[in-house]
This record gives C-alpha cells, sequence and structure tokens, in this order.
C-alpha cells in the first residue's frame, strides 16, 4: 500500500532511534552508557504516584472534558500566577497529553499549506517535522555558536517572508541548553508584532536552571506579547513525569478553542488518571523539583571541565536542562571519520557510549549528550570518549 505523502517525507526522530539501538546493544549483553535520554532519571516523586493511586480508587478513570480537568485548569493558571505573574483564563488553557501533541495540534490549527514557520538552529528534533505534517513550511534561522546559539532580531527579520506565520522559540534549549535573557526577548518580541507573528514559546525546561539564571517567558514582558504568544509547558521535566503525557497551551482563545475542537476528534482527553497526578504535582510540595534540579546542576558543574579537556571537544557551559552540546567537528577529523555523525556511530560502536548527533538538531558540528543519568556513568562515559579519541588520533 502506499503511504501518505506526509508521513512518506518524515525524518525519524534521531534521539528515539539512539536510544533504541543502545538499549538493542544493552539487551545483547554490551555495557553500554546512554547519553541520549531526554528524560529525568528520577521517578516520579511519591505524593504525585499518591495522588493518581487515590484517584483510581476513588473512581476517577472516565472521560474528562477535552480540554482537560477545571481543577487543573486552576493549578496551571495559579503556576502562571506565581511564576510568571500573568494571568489566563480557563478558557485559555488547553491540557494535552504531553507538550509534545500540543505543539502539534497547535500547528495543524494555525499552518495552512506553504504557510513558513521560523525555526532557529539547533532545534529540537521534532518541531520542523510537525510543521511538515501540518502542511507548513520549516524555514532556518542559524543561531551562531558564537551567540550562544541564539538569533537577533536582525537575523529574525532576514528569516520573515509574506509566508510567514510563527517563530519557535525555546528557552532553555534543547539541545544547548541555552537561555533567552528579557532584554533579547524583547527585542525579538518587536520584531514579531510589527510583523504580526505567533510566538511559539516552549518553556518545557523553565525548571532546570542553573548558576543563578533566570527563566523569562516572553509572555510576561507586555500585553501586547502575551497575546501574540502561546505557551507549550508540561510536567514532563520538571517533575520527571515523562511517561504521564501531560502538557498544555496557554495563550490567545481562540486559537485553544480551535485546539480543543481537534483534539476532541483525536484523543478525546488526556488521561484521566495521569491528570490528577498533575494536580499534585503543581498543588503539592516543590522540593523534590528543587532537588532534581541542584542535582542536575551538581553532575554539569563536575563533568564540564572533564569534557572541554577531551581533545578536539568545545562547549559552552548550558545554563538549563540537562544537555551539554559540544561541538566535536575537530575531534571526529583527527580521529579520521569523514563527519560527526561517523564520529558517534563509532563512539557507540567501540566504546559503547551513546550519544546523539548534532545534525538531528539541525548543528552537523555537534553532539548533544544528556546528563540526566548517574554522575558514575557520566564519569565512565567521559572516560572511554577521552580514550576513544587519544587512541584513534591520526
Amino acid at each position: 500500500m502506499k503511504l501518505a505523502k506526509r508521513v512518506s517525507a518524515l525524518t525519524p526522530s534521531t534521539t528515539l532511534e539512539i536510544t533504541a539501538k543502545a538499549q538493542e546493544l544493552k539487551a545483547a549483553g554490551h555495557d553500554v552508557i546512554g547519553l541520549g535520554a531526554g528524560e529525568p532519571d528520577f521517578n516520579t516523586p511519591q505524593h504525585i504516584i499518591d495522588a493518581a493511586i487515590e484517584a483510581m480508587n476513588e473512581g476517577h478513570t472516565k472521560y474528562t472534558p477535552t480540554a482537560g480537568l477545571a481543577s487543573l485548569k486552576k493549578e496551571i493558571i495559579e503556576k502562571f500566577k506565581k511564576d510568571q505573574e500573568i494571568t489566563y483564563k480557563p478558557s485559555e488553557i488547553i491540557v494535552c497529553s504531553g507538550a509534545k501533541h500540543a505543539l502539534y495540534t497547535l500547528f495543524q490549527v494555525i499552518l495552512d499549506d506553504e504557510d513558513e514557520v521560523i525555526i532557529p538552529t539547533p532545534y529540537w528534533v521534532s518541531y520542523p517535522e510537525q510543521v511538515k505534517l501540518a502542511g507548513g513550511i520549516p524555514v532556518y534561522v542559524e543561531g551562531r555558536e558564537s551567540n550562544e546559539f541564539k538569533i537577533t532580531p536582525a537575523e529574525l527579520e532576514k528569516g520573515i517572508t509574506s509566508r510567514t506565520k510563527a517563530v519557535i522559540l525555546n528557552s532553555p534549549s534543547n539541545p544547548t541548553g541555552m537561555l533567552y535573557t528579557e532584554n533579547e526577548l524583547q527585542a525579538l518580541g518587536e520584531v514579531c508584532l510589527k510583523h504580526d507573528i505567533l510566538i511559539v514559546s516552549d518553556e518545557i525546561y523553565e525548571k532546570l536552571i542553573y548558576a543563578g539564571h533566570k527563566h523569562v517567558s516572553i509572555a510576561q514582558l507586555s500585553p501586547k506579547l502575551k497575546e501574540q504568544t502561546i505557551i507549550i509547558n508540561g510536567v514532563s521535566k520538571s517533575h520527571s513525569m515523562t511517561g504521564w503525557r501531560i502538557g498544555y497551551a496557554a495563550g490567545n482563545k481562540e486559537i485553544i478553542t480551535a485546539m480543543t475542537n481537534l483534539a476532541s476528534h483525536s484523543t478525546s482527553n488526556p488521561t484521566s488518571i495521569a491528570q490528577y497526578g498533575s494536580i499534585a504535582a503543581y498543588h503539592g510540595t516543590q522540593d523534590p523539583v528543587e532537588e532534581m534540579r541542584q542535582a542536575f546542576e551538581e553532575r554539569l558543574d563536575i563533568i564540564f571541565e572533564k569534557l572541554i579537556a577531551i581533545p578536539g571537544f568545545s562547549c559552552i557551559k548550558p545554563q538549563g536542562a540537562f544537555y551539554l552540546f559540544p561541538n566535536v567537528k575537530e575531534a571526529a577529523y583527527n580521529t579520521g571519520f569523514n563527519n560527526v555523525d561517523d564520529f558517534a556511530k563509532g563512539l557507540l560502536e567501540d566504546v559503547k557510549v551513546a550519544v546523539v548527533p548534532g545534525s538531528g538538531f539541525g548543528a552537523p558540528e555537534n553532539i548533544r549528550l544528556s546528563y540526566a543519568t548517574s554522575l558514575e556513568a557520566l564519569e565512565e562515559a567521559l572516560k572511554r570518549i577521552e580514550q576513544f579519541v587519544k587512541e584513534n588520533q591520526r
């Protein structure tokens, strides 16, 4: 059977592909260290698990409203008031089956064929594919490493055409861990207002910030920017709830209503039990969130110096998320590889360390390493990588 064109052109998720390969090698008995994971290595906090069990025991196992439980929306609204000092109405919130689903649904309702979405590089691997699935065209604007992988207002302007519908901003970024400052966001926001471009602000890593840096949402900078922005967020990264699949979008009522109507014909509603767990995530203690953040920061501080000591590796220290994104072009060349993709394959095959090639993120000179694993595993992985580089130097 001939498949639809919209799926035939899809590029498989690089991160999931690497993770699957690493698991395959592990199953075959190899001592593989996987640094491709995009999820915390902590279990979901116990009070959240308990709330989900209680919900099941109380019979909360049925359909919910398509856009999510009113009680969960209330907690999300309170979170925005507390963290960003911005106010949303329940009609401006939709709860989805993960932040990825929120993004997918958003693009489906705002894009017509050949509408363009500006995607700064490096980017999360699913952004371009989701735009293409909605009939849109990804337009890439390079976030230069010399500018911490961030785009400037002038660079954004150059990417805008009469077909531009939206721009995606991801801060902190996957894969770079970089943060946009308030001034940088304000300047980018003025360009978007000038051209009437929707801002898609992916803030899924907002709770994982290090070294005294501060997360700022572009929506909190002015009422006009709030109206022009759709915030994407969720509990996956902040509360170690990746498998629970709860994310949400907040913004313009007309867009949220359209997303709700579409979801009513696809998912019906997010999982009821996971929603009750998410209520507990936001309403209960936030101590586990901070404990996890501190653990990630401690790992980062320990392994960063070891990473940049590897010959041919250079890296900007991340300000958030849980990824390192070193430029390894020199190391790849010096070890006899034609490109970084082959270098990454060599690491997996020869020393059993799984990293994600930067080509999947639009940055072919880099690799992504997740430090969402134990410090012991991280130190061993870097030891293996350094040994591999030194032993294979030409």
